[in-house]
């Protein structure tokens, strides 16, 4: 579980500040051998936002959001479908497993196999671009190319699928209408319904963290939203890249985010107030600017205000856990370890079965993308 939480911590995604572009995804996750954690899970979000959550002990679609339940007044099957969709992909996904273990020579052990999928749109431009990836044990293994239509094998192992997939034309055509039609149409409409808190603004609380005089000085960002922010440290007014190191774009439990960013520095007399920590909001006009002073950190070896300063980092400490995934719950847990880096110029996916047998009964509403991921 330990090595999940840190492929987690590897691979949040990060985004540039942009105030007109939403998104839609899906990141669904198999796994054998996780101890207390679902075999299968799918989760959704617009904006960065969980919307959905489906796993294999509770077997039905979930919203996650109040307005969410709207879609149903004009499509009144949707959870239903939604469902349907996750009870076929946790058949696949499961089989896939046992397939990978054959393509790369194994047997027990912890395994996850992962698909990132979704799409973006810019309410400006109405331009729409769409993704979808697959990892297996935290690497890229295959990748859909959204301008040849074809996948892109990341190991050999890939390839069998890479192959059977281009030459699936039906599927092809139906994956291309999926990315560049449907996954943007239901984009707009979550986002018209979901308006006023996807449409919000949260300014964060900033800190100045060191855990020694002799540490670097962590600038933290905690409780913004939306998800498109900008931190980093600035000397006598110009940006900094020099001893700096760039934290992960996290989630609070609450819906917010947080940042931070790392500057190595000896806090001395002569560099206060030289440097300061930038904060920028997508669609706030205004930078949220805090000054690199001693008293302004807050450390464990700060005399004055002890009792204040352990309840603040006790506080923040608790956000980081939450946002690792580390206080274990199956809802918090899968939307947030399982998502994948997404890398535009470098795409891998993965290739489906030609067939896949399904116990039970047929399904009223299987749709054709949710059988193509099969191995």
């Amino acid at each position: 579980m330990m090595n999940l939480l840190f492929f987690f911590l590897l691979v949040v995604q990060t985004h540039s500040v942009t105030p007109v572009i939403h998104s839609l995804e899906y990141f669904t996750t198999a796994s054998s051998q996780v101890p207390n954690f679902p075999q299968f899970v799918s989760v959704g979000y617009v904006d960065g936002v969980e919307i959905s959550y489906y796993d294999s002990n509770i077997r039905k679609a979930e919203s996650k959001q109040d307005w969410m339940n709207k879609i149903t007044v004009e499509d009144p099957d949707y959870w239903q479908r939604q469902t349907e969709y996750n009870v076929v992909n946790e058949h696949i996904f499961k089989g896939n497993i046992e397939t990978f273990k054959k393509r790369f020579n194994q047997t027990g052990g912890v395994h996850t196999y992962q698909r990132m999928s979704g799409c973006e749109w810019n309410d400006e431009t109405e331009e729409v671009k769409g993704w979808e990836q697959y990892s297996y044990d935290g690497e890229d293994f295959i990748s859909l190319d959204m301008k040849t239509w074809t996948y892109t094998a990341a190991k050999p192992q890939a390839f069998p699928s890479k192959l059977k997939w281009d030459r699936n034309e039906y599927l092809l055509n139906y994956i291309k209408h999926y990315y560049t039609m449907e996954c943007p149409s239901f984009l707009k409409k979550h986002v018209k319904y979901g308006k006023k808190v996807l449409m919000r603004t949260e300014l964060p609380e900033v800190f100045l963290l060191q855990k020694t005089p002799s540490s670097p000085v962590s600038c933290m960002a905690t409780g913004f939203y939306p998800h498109l922010a900008d931190l980093f440290w600035r000397k006598d007014g110009e940006q900094i890249f020099e001893d700096v190191e760039h934290g992960e774009l996290l989630p609070n439990h609450d819906g917010t985010f947080q940042l931070s960013v790392e500057l190595k520095v000896e806090v001395t007399a002569e560099v206060e107030g030289k440097y300061e920590c930038v904060f920028q909001l997508s669609g706030v006009k205004e930078d949220l600017v805090t000054k690199l002073e001693r008293r302004s950190i807050l450390s464990n070896a700060s005399h004055e205000g002890t009792v204040s300063v352990i309840a603040t980092l006790a506080v923040l400490a608790v956000l980081v856990l939450l946002a690792a995934g580390i206080i274990i719950s199956y809802h918090t847990i899968p939307t947030l370890f399982i998502k994948i880096k997404r890398r535009p110029s470098r795409q891998a996916e993965y290739d489906p079965a030609g067939s896949c047998d399904f116990p039970g009964k047929p399904l009223k509403h299987l749709p054709n993308v949710a059988t193509r991921g099969a191995l």
